[in-house]
């Protein structure tokens, strides 16, 4: 806060002691969010009572329009007509025919200054802009031009993110005799009401003529527009600059839905259906994602899978039900609906990511799986002289390598039997248990490297055909298979675990059924989130290990139970 406040003070000189101590106050909460612009540009904003007060962007701090409101002269303003407020809200920048010169001039400001905007009748900004000419500049080019880059307006991402207040009715300031005399004749005429009669909200009671006239005044920046020289400019997205924010619910939403389109229209058949909503997100839309992006429900707005495909049921781009009780199932997909036709495949996926067997099904890969360790609380000491702290992970490898060189930095090996390591005070703390710490003097260096791994944390990283790696805590759990007794002394086998190898529960219980002809049910695993079991009719370990081992591919030692596998009999 100290910091800040320093920082403040000398990007706006012209604030007071007091009003500094009021801006940045010692005790009320002061909190802070990161946004990202529509660039993928980090934002940091200050919020105070609910309102942000500040952004900082490219190092560089800017006042909102929540401070200038507080603070109106704490930048040099410049005047547009009303009308060109509607303009700068959608995304234009100001340019010089629609700056309204006052009596007393304007202010001499340089280029890169910031600069406040307000509307003439009243003193209150509505928008936050850096200059690109200087005054001197300004008034050499004939006031034509763009002359200010809007960076932040009222009714913008960051104004909503407050209480969205309107702009109050600030008097312009009376700086000469005859300014002074022409507002005193107004009053005298209106029955003696005050000088400024602005509206509370700028955008009301705009008269369409008046947007018409000031066409000029302001250039679109979100769609091509005429130049000064008649040249069509180029095309931008409709942002103020570089700053159109976009909070991380609202970015996570828009990947929601690039993936979710993506999928549709590039990996999902229609003999897919119906399809589980957990496989749909696991095994279609996260190979969607773009590299370096991951999906992520909780920091959306709709923080669950259910609700999102409840919003895109309602917008009858699908149907979902819920055909087993508590698991929600895609039933029905509109393959003529606009916004899957209209869909572009982003670039970045190759043909390899899009491939498709011959038969039109999504061709599987099984994954690479990598066990990983992460240091862990009570390694730290062991693993610090190295440069690493808690959290830092390593394969079985890199920890060996780390473990023998700090062996033979500290001169650990023992000279008489090179086979033993002396036990200093940090092995000690790490490795040996209480009971142990009086008695052994010297390990093994296989008993030293397996202590070491029993005690760092287990993480896995598991990296599926087309995606980025992923790392999870704890070891990977096989795919579970058992063989359970119903009624009538049936058998029926039970596999769960399917999907955190990418498999979907629902082909591959499609898949047993036309081999085995046997009844199959799905049904959700007690105690978790989107997991769900493949049940099916009598002893199918044969036919699952030929299609897991030989057809998928997957190692046998991530598969349990093959052991479970009915004896043939001898044919009498």
């Amino acid at each position: 806060r100290r910091k800040l406040r320093t920082d403040v003070a000398a990007a706006f000189a012209n604030l007071s002691a007091e009003q500094l101590t009021e801006f940045i106050p010692n005790k009320e909460e002061l909190n802070v969010i990161k946004i990202y612009s529509h660039k993928g540009e980090a934002v940091t904003v200050y919020t105070n009572d609910r309102n942000p007060i500040l952004f900082e962007a490219e190092k560089a701090l800017y006042p909102t329009v929540y401070t200038l409101w507080v603070y109106p002269d704490l930048l040099p303003a410049f005047s547009t007509w009303p009308p060109v407020l509607q303009k700068l809200a959608g995304g234009a920048d100001l340019m010089l025919p629609g700056v309204v010169e006052p009596s007393s001039g304007f202010p001499q400001v340089e280029r890169g200054t910031l600069c406040a905007v307000t509307l003439l009748g009243n003193r209150a900004p509505v928008a936050v802009a850096v200059a690109t000419m200087s005054t001197a500049e300004m008034l050499a080019a004939g006031m034509k031009g763009k002359g200010f880059a809007v960076v932040h307006t009222y009714t913008d991402h960051l104004w909503e993110y407050g209480d969205k207040s309107c702009p109050p009715t600030l008097a312009p300031l009376v700086t000469d005799a005859a300014g002074k005399e022409s507002a005193e004749e107004e009053e005298e005429v209106e029955g003696k009401e005050p000088a400024s009669s602005f509206s509370p909200d700028p955008l009301q009671h705009v008269d369409i003529g008046d947007l018409k006239e000031c066409d000029s005044c302001a250039v679109p920046t979100g769609k091509e527009g005429l130049g000064e020289n008649g040249a069509a400019e180029p095309e931008r997205p409709t942002a103020h600059g570089w700053l159109v924010l976009f909070f991380p619910a609202e970015q996570m939403d828009a990947l929601f839905n690039q993936c979710f389109f993506h999928a549709l229209k590039c990996k999902v058949k229609k003999s897919d259906l119906p399809l589980l909503a957990s496989t749909f997100l696991r095994s279609h839309m996260f190979s969607c994602c773009p590299a370096g992006q991951q999906l992520d429900i909780k920091k959306s707005s709709y923080k669950k899978f259910s609700k999102f495909l409840q919003c895109m049921q309602h917008q009858k781009v699908l149907q979902v039900k819920e055909l087993n009780k508590g698991v929600e199932s895609i039933v029905e997909v509109d393959w003529k609906h606009p916004d899957i036709k209209a869909f572009a495949v982003p670039e970045g996926f190759s043909a390899a990511q899009e491939s498709k067997s011959e038969d039109g099904e999504q061709a599987y890969c099984a994954p690479e799986i990598i066990p990983l360790y992460g240091v862990s609380t009570k390694m730290i000491p062991l693993f610090q002289e190295s440069g690493y702290g808690k959290g830092s992970t390593f394969s079985s490898s890199e920890v060996r390598d780390i473990i023998i060189n700090y062996v033979k930095a500290n001169e650990l090996v023992d000279e008489t039997n090179k086979n033993f390591v002396k036990v200093n005070a940090v092995l000690c703390d790490c490795l040996l248990d209480k009971s142990e710490q009086d008695k052994i003097s010297h390990l093994k260096w296989d008993d030293l490297l397996s202590r070491c791994l029993e005690r760092l944390q287990p993480l896995h990283q598991v990296t599926f055909f087309g995606q980025e790696p992923v790392v999870r805590k704890g070891n990977i759990y096989p795919i579970n298979i058992t063989i359970a007794q119903r009624s009538s002394n049936k058998k029926v086998t039970i596999i769960k675990n399917l999907e955190l190898y990418g498999l979907d529960p629902q082909r591959v219980a499609n898949v047993l059924q036309q081999k085995v002809q046997a009844s199959v049910t799905i049904t959700p695993i007690p105690g978790t989130k989107d997991r769900v079991q493949v049940q099916i009719q009598g002893n199918q370990i044969h036919h699952l290990a030929k299609m897991l081992l030989e057809e998928y591919q997957l190692p046998r030692k991530y598969i349990q139970g093959l052991g479970k596998a009915p004896k043939l009999g001898r044919k009498k």
